[in-house]
């Protein structure tokens, strides 16, 4: 039986009006795409969501939204992440769990705990939380990594741990990880752009931005690669890997937002402190996908 977050998971955007106000609309209309064309599980209120800049009415607005539109044809998992353990977890106390399939929550950010901090963080969300927990480690927004040997800790003391969202760009952390959790605790990467490389070392597959824009096409090649298919898998990475790269450039979301507007799909419009792309880098992105298979 396939376990809950394998394959190709989507961090899903929120798309914005002129006004600043979330447009509901088009969130619907994501959703649907997302289902349609093969994503396999929805992440609501990730980084790429801009989540930070969302009121906790919005929150529970999108999530209620995305929850409503998916009606469980697919798994949803919902960001949960604050650097102050005791928020979170009353948070997560007063959050209505119904139709909801896992957290993600990521590693505290800015006061940099130590491992031993992180893993007593992690283990009071594990205790408050009645869904399983994918742990998210992203050292180049948060300013610490979770270690291995912690991820081990946490997997191994408890079965609310579901899997990793690794995007530390590490393939060796990522291969210890692997080796030493247990079997049936996932490791996902949180980068577009090495999928195939961490799904070729054990991990099963991807929380995925360009999936916003391109579910069909990510999903088929996450598929192709657990299948063990990796030069066709690898034929799909090369189609779209100059997307994978300038959507980075500025920034995320600035770049998949750019990309969704050039396919008429949203409005171009993020909340500050982010801003769109620059024009240089938006006829970039334009030119990249006019030039897609």
């Amino acid at each position: 039986m396939k376990q809950l977050f394998t394959g190709s998971g989507v961090a899903l955007i929120t798309p914005f009006k002129a006004n600043s106000e979330i447009d509901f609309e088009s969130l619907d209309r994501l959703v649907e795409y997302q289902i349609t064309n093969g994503t396999d599980y929805l992440v609501a209120l990730g980084t790429t969501a801009e989540t930070p800049t969302l009121s906790e009415a919005e929150k529970k607005q999108v999530v209620d939204a995305v929850k409503s539109k998916n009606n469980k044809q697919v798994p949803l998992v919902v960001g949960f992440g604050s650097n102050n353990t005791k928020k979170v977890v009353e948070q997560i106390k007063l959050f209505d769990f119904n139709g909801i399939d896992g957290i993600l929550s990521v590693t505290p950010y800015y006061n940099k705990p130590t491992q031993e901090g992180m893993y007593r963080h992690f283990m009071e969300i594990a205790s408050a939380s009645p869904v399983p927990v994918i742990l998210y480690n992203v050292p180049g927004r948060t300013g610490i990594n979770l270690e291995p040997d912690t991820v081990a800790r946490l997997a191994n003391a408890s079965g609310k741990f579901a899997a990793i969202k690794e995007a530390s760009g590490n393939l060796a952390q990522m291969t210890r990880i692997i080796k030493d959790t247990p079997d049936n605790f996932l490791l996902i990467s949180g980068d577009d752009g090495i999928a195939i490389p961490v799904i070729t070392s054990g991990g099963k597959g991807v929380i995925s931005v360009i999936a916003n824009a391109l579910p069909g096409k990510l999903s088929s090649m996450i598929t192709l690669a657990l299948e063990k298919k990796f030069a066709d898998a690898q034929k799909l990475h090369d189609e779209m890997s100059v997307l994978f790269n300038l959507l980075f450039k500025e920034g995320n979301p600035g770049g998949i937002k750019a990309l969704m507007n050039r396919m008429g799909m949203i409005s171009n419009e993020l909340r500050l402190p982010l801003y769109r792309v620059s024009e240089k880098l938006y006829q970039e992105i334009g030119t990249a996908f006019e030039n897609l298979s």
